[in-house]
């Protein structure tokens, strides 16, 4: 039954896929090491990111050869916040009436920006477009223009690499794809070697060829629309942008980190590395509305099969999460 049941999602994705596609015929991780995980909810699970090096799969396979990396996933950092300081506030983020903010202590005592290269933490944008940035962060607070709202408020795909640190998500593996299903829209990533789509053709998640070299899947990532946000702080990545992706997966399929170059040069000065750590989410954990939003589907007793929820829009209108006001219950 789950079989069918993935086999039909994917049927779904790929038949709207290919109205599309109809139109044209050793590297290492080196960061602190890893602290255990809380599972038991929250929004910040872990302040470091863990080692894990590029090398051969000594896990599970599946029928077709790939490195069995199915399940449910989540960053280990914290979702639905600033980029480059993950565990801080939202900036120009007010503090509501009634509320008083949590207390931040020391920069050095949260986790790392997201961006690990350069050493300062920063995405090395332009001046012309740190300003955009910057009048995103004021405009955020109280929108006046529709380009002050941010995208997943109407519903739109959260885009790369904010899907992978706004909620939980479904990494789905078929023959020749591995599909990520997140809360606000689907990710397809082509494994058959067939080239990018044509460059007039522009979406909000890119377009991801990928291939794996032993524990890490090489995902390249063009063809963006521009218009997807980095977080709530206002980072962005043009329609000339280039993402090279590689997600480096432990030999027990139960962590893996996310590590990718930025590139373009019409926004940036020079490329940068994101780097974001995720772990896998299981039935022995405890379900939670921020990394695992999952009940049992009734299967009538049989095979267990956790159902992911669907999130309204609604929830992205306005700054929340760690760095959000706290009324200190």
């Amino acid at each position: 039954m789950k079989q069918r049941k993935r086999m039909f999602k994917l049927s779904t994705i790929l038949f709207l896929s290919a109205s599309i596609m109809a139109a044209y015929a050793a590297d290492e991780v080196r960061t602190a090491p890893v602290q255990p995980p809380k599972l038991g909810g929250g929004i910040a699970q872990e302040k470091t990111v863990p080692v894990i090096l590029s090398g051969a799969w000594s896990g599970k396979r599946l029928a077709d050869g790939q490195p069995d990396i199915s399940g449910h996933w989540s960053n280990t950092i914290s979702n639905h916040s600033n980029f480059t300081d993950p565990q801080g506030r939202i900036p120009g983020e007010p503090v509501r009436a009634g509320t008083t903010q949590r207390p931040l202590g020391a920069r050095e005592d949260r986790a790392p920006s997201r961006v690990s290269d350069p050493a300062d933490g920063q995405v090395p944008f332009q001046a012309w477009a740190l300003e955009k940035v910057k009048e995103f962060q004021v405009g955020f607070q109280n929108p006046t223009s529709p380009e002050y709202i941010e995208p997943l408020a109407r519903c739109a795909p959260a885009g790369i690499p904010k899907s992978l640190y706004w909620h939980g998500y479904e990494i789905a593996q078929y023959p020749g794809y591995v599909v990520f299903f997140f809360s606000s829209g689907t990710r397809i990533i082509h494994l058959n070697g067939k080239p990018h789509l044509p460059e007039n053709i522009k979406l909000w998640n890119g377009d991801s060829r990928g291939h794996w070299e032993g524990n890490t899947l090489v995902v390249d990532v063009a063809n963006h629309n521009g218009k997807a946000l980095f977080g709530r702080s206002g980072e962005f990545i043009s329609e000339n942008g280039h993402i090279a992706e590689r997600y480096i997966f432990d030999s027990k399929g139960l962590r893996y980190n996310y590590v990718a170059e930025f590139t373009d040069p019409t926004v940036y000065t020079r490329p940068f590395t994101v780097t974001i750590p995720a772990r896998k989410w299981t039935e022995k954990d405890k379900p939670n509305g921020w990394h695992f939003e999952v009940e049992p589907a009734n299967t009538g007793n049989r095979e267990l099969v956790l159902d992911r929820f669907e999130r309204i829009c609604t929830e992205n209108n306005g700054g929340f999460g760690l760095g959000a006001a706290s009324t200190g219950k």
